[in-house]
């Protein structure tokens, strides 16, 4: 046979490379079945900021490489096996269309803004084995449908609104290694399914508020499980016996949660590889689990807040990995294990608020990563052991109201990171230490003991030195003058023996009561005034008339030039004082000068925009606490003694939902208000978060409290005071979102007409103002009744005030409730659906109440005290909810 001809070879050779990139076009080709399907799934979804732009026909990139897509190559050709559009602001539908990509084994649009029930089509998804819609807004109950596909091995619905009750189809999924249900709404008992579940990993279905059951005991048969968090869920009754079958557990948070009954005493020789253990905020009996230690891998031991009684057993000294050990607020006594003390790897030990006895050995020395102790209120004796300043970790020991006795070692604050002392009310003596190497010191505090001779000045070289307590002892000798150059916000040192001047920085701006007790003390505004001056001398013999006459001359001309002087310094404090001086008058200590305020007003601290009487910051102090500041610019013609009569009328004001004020500086052209820092910051702020999330149980406690503060304004508080700005922005959350009113009576301050020609400026669109406020210039409490009628109008629809409809008008809360509630049922649409409905009862009755305040015609609004009334009764009116949904901290320390 004849050898094939080249050009034939090379006819065939491009014959073969044009298939070949043919068979390449056609399979890159954005066209192909499942790029159709993914750009379907797009259409769907509300991309704001363009994350999925590479997701088209045109784009130049083959869908394998679109964001958030990954293929598998190992089937024959190119296939879509997992989409991850985690934190991308997607919102809008989750199309049925994904479940077309046959091979789709990992789906996570977790930390979006999907706004929809649990898609029932997602049981369709045959080949999925990774489901994750953590955070979004998904709500309504999980249906049976979902655990269809029983190749899943990760469900993640945690921080939705999720609620109703677990199916107990949850048992299907056999191989299920992750399932995550915290942080929603469930209800009901948790199912006995999880004998079925032995290949789960992780199990949480913490933060559940009204899933009200005990904890089930099959779930001790999970051998593999390594997290088991039930936080805050309300499970109640007995921690079963059969968690000691959780052989690989790792971590265990049992926290906040209405169990009762002891603690298994084998838990602990069980759990050989637990690192962090929490039952604490419980009703948990019985002592200490004596087998605790047998977990030799125990890092993290945390029983704080519980009820706990009994003694610590020794067996704790056996475990030398621990590196942090909680048990504060509970009642155990008798000796604290000295073991402990010397652990090579502790970090932490807290175990304030006891009964505790025994000592802190010299052993503490060999704590060599020791960075806090916290003992307080406890019966601990013994001297303070010289050990304790070989720690060179320690930042912090606080060992105030136990029976210390004997003096201070002289290294006791040798740690060069030390921080905070607290050694008050203990019976300890001699004198205090010259401290010199803890130059990093912030507070130390000695206060009732019986320390004697002189304060050591090397005090006057801690640098960072705020507070600084040495009141009730028996201290002689003056008060360094070096001390008067630190920023201390809190000096005290009554009642004690000290005698002479007090260095005058020291008087101005604290109380008088931090001094009193010294009767030798003496100085401006103390009892003894101080009298440097030499005896006068009356003998003139020797000196000729005229000698007295050139020395009249002379002192005449002085006069005169002194005259001079002054009136040109007069003259340009003057001046410097239309140039924006400033005077300042502090209700607190607050340690801070008036060019530290203005500087630190800066486009760094602004907080929320220039608001309507001017902008807002928030000021870190040299003590490293923060204050919140409010610059009035548009302030009228007071004088300063008004002014500062005005400020400290509303400053005296006492009441937990007001934000104190703790000072103000002021010029001819502005006003600077500090008031107390709030964390959480405003609560118009928090709703107009796309994920805001507030139960209702904490949003009727915020009314409350605002309607309580209110009536306190308008009611108790003499002379009688009307807010005029109540809106959400003017509402601050502290932690534990207690709220406080501020910027109240500012017409106080800036006087009526300059505030009436700002409020006027205002009115056209703040749909806060009452309807009135047009017309009238009289202020009055309708007005006021009327602004809260907005803000809980806010609070019940989750709406902002003035939030804008989807066609683009802005229609105020007021109009659109009134515009829904006249439609048949719907009272209804205007609550907000991301509540429960176990709480549509008391939000309706909150609804009566708000549309009454908001009534166009003033006389039909309700008070604020019958508000506040009314408030109160809807409160406990509330279906029963476990205690452990507020923790017993939070209950015995609401403010009065």
């Amino acid at each position: 046979m004849a050898a094939p001809t080249p050009c034939i070879t090379t006819y065939t050779l491009l014959l073969s490379l044009s298939f070949a990139f043919f068979s390449f076009f056609i399979s890159c080709s954005s066209a192909s079945p499942e790029a159709e399907t993914l750009l379907s799934f797009k259409n769907s979804i509300e991309d704001q900021k363009g994350s999925l732009s590479t997701w088209s026909n045109n784009s130049v990139h083959h869908y394998c490489n679109w964001t958030g897509i990954t293929c598998s190559n190992t089937s024959p050709s190119l296939t879509v096996t997992s989409i991850n559009l985690q934190s991308l602001n997607l919102s809008g539908e989750i199309s049925s269309s994904v479940c077309d990509l046959s091979n789709l084994a990992h789906l996570n649009l977790a930390d979006n803004l999907f706004n929809q029930p649990i898609p029932l089509h997602l049981s369709h998804c045959s080949s999925l084995q990774t489901l994750n819609l953590s955070n979004n807004l998904i709500w309504g109950p999980i249906p049976d449908q979902i655990f269809q596909f029983g190749s899943l091995r990760v469900l993640d619905f945690s921080r939705n609104h999720i609620e109703g009750r677990i199916p107990e189809s949850i048992g299907s999924l056999v191989e299920l290694q992750v399932l995550n249900l915290g942080s929603n709404l469930l209800s009901g008992t948790v199912p006995t399914v999880f004998k079925n579940l032995t290949e789960l990993v992780l199990l949480d279905l913490s933060e559940n508020a009204y899933l009200v059951s005990e904890i089930p005991s099959d779930i001790g048969n999970l051998a593999k499980l390594e997290q088991l968090l039930l936080r805050g869920s309300s499970f109640y009754g007995e921690v079963p016996d059969s968690l000691v079958g959780l052989q690989s557990l790792t971590i265990l948070d049992l926290s906040l949660n209405n169990l009762s009954g002891p603690i298994p005493q084998t838990l602990g020789s069980s759990l050989k590889n637990l690192v962090s253990f929490d039952v604490s905020q419980n009703k948990l009996l019985g002592s200490f689990p004596s087998g605790i230690c047998g977990a030799k891998g125990l890092k993290d031991l945390s029983l704080h807040t519980n009820f706990f009684t009994g003694t610590i057993p020794s067996s704790i000294n056996e475990c030398l990995k621990l590196e942090r050990f909680q048990v504060q607020n509970n009642g155990f006594s008798d000796d604290f294990p000295d073991g402990l003390w010397s652990f090579s790897n502790i970090k932490l030990i807290r175990a304030e608020n006891n009964r505790f006895s025994g000592q802190v050995p010299p052993g503490i020395s060999m704590a060599a990563q020791l960075e806090q102790v916290q003992i307080d209120n406890n019966s601990f004796s013994g001297t303070i052991p010289n050990g304790l300043g070989s720690v060179k970790s320690l930042y912090r020991f606080s060992a105030s109201l136990n029976d210390f006795f004997g003096e201070l070692p002289p290294n006791f604050c040798d740690s060069p990171v030390m921080s905070i002392i607290n050694l008050s009310h203990n019976s300890l003596s001699g004198q205090i230490p010259e401290l010199k190497k803890c130059r990093k010191l912030v507070s130390l505090s000695l206060a009732e003991n019986s320390f004697n001779g002189e304060i050591p000045p090397s005090l006057s070289d801690l640098p960072v030195l705020t507070y600084l307590d040495l009141s009730a002892n028996n201290l002689t000798g003056s008060i360094p003058p070096g001390l008067q150059n630190l920023k201390l916000a809190l000096f005290n040192v009554s009642f004690n023996q000290l005698s002479g001047r007090v260095p005058a920085a020291l008087i101005s701006g604290l109380p008088a009561s931090f001094l009193e007790g010294n009767p030798g003390l003496c100085g401006p505004g103390l009892p003894n005034s101080c009298s440097d001056e030499p005896p006068k001398q009356h003998n003139h013999v020797g000196l000729s008339e005229s000698t007295w006459a050139l020395i009249s001359i002379a002192f005449g001309i002085g006069v005169l030039l002194l005259a001079a002087g002054f009136f040109v310094f007069h003259r340009s404090s003057k001046q410097k004082s239309q140039l924006g001086g400033w005077r300042s008058v502090f209700f607190y200590p607050l340690r801070i000068t008036e060019h530290d305020l203005v500087m630190g007003m800066n486009e760094k601290s602004a907080v929320g925009g220039n608001g309507v009487f001017g902008s807002s910051y928030i000021i870190r102090l040299p003590s490293g606490e923060q204050v919140a500041v409010k610059k009035l610019v548009n302030i009228g013609s007071q004088t300063s003694k008004a002014l500062k009569a005005e400020v400290k009328t509303l400053a005296k004001i006492r009441h937990k939902n007001i934000a104190k004020i703790l000072g103000f500086c002021h010029s001819d052209e502005s006003i600077i208000l500090i008031y107390e820092y709030l964390q959480n910051g405003s609560l118009g702020d928090l709703i107009s978060r796309p994920d805001f999330q507030l139960q209702w149980s904490d949003r009727l406690r915020i009314a409350l409290g605002v309607a309580q503060g209110l009536a306190y304004l308008h009611k108790h508080y003499v002379p009688h005071l009307l807010h005029r700005n109540v809106k959400s922005k003017n509402i601050l959350l502290d932690v534990g979102f207690e709220p406080k009113l501020t910027d109240f009576a500012i017409d106080r301050i800036v006087g009526d007409a300059a505030f009436q020609s700002t409020i006027a400026s205002e009115f056209a669109y703040s749909c806060y103002n009452a309807p009135e406020c047009g017309q009238s210039k009289k202020a009055t409490e309708q007005m006021d009744v009327y602004s809260f009628g907005v803000v809980l109008l806010e609070l019940i629809t989750g709406r902002q005030a003035d939030q804008p409809e989807s066609f683009g008008d802005s229609l105020d809360i007021v109009k659109w409730v009134r515009r829904k509630i006249n439609i048949a049922n719907g009272s209804l649409d205007v609550l907000d659906p991301k509540i429960s409905r176990s709480s549509q009862h008391e939000m309706l009755a909150a609804l009566e109440i708000a549309t009454r305040c908001t009534s166009l015609m003033p006389e039909k609004r309700p008070s604020m005290f019958e508000v506040t009334r009314a408030l109160q009764s809807l409160g406990s009116e509330r279906p029963f909810i476990p205690d452990s949904e507020f923790s017993n901290s939070e209950k015995n320390s609401a403010p009065v």
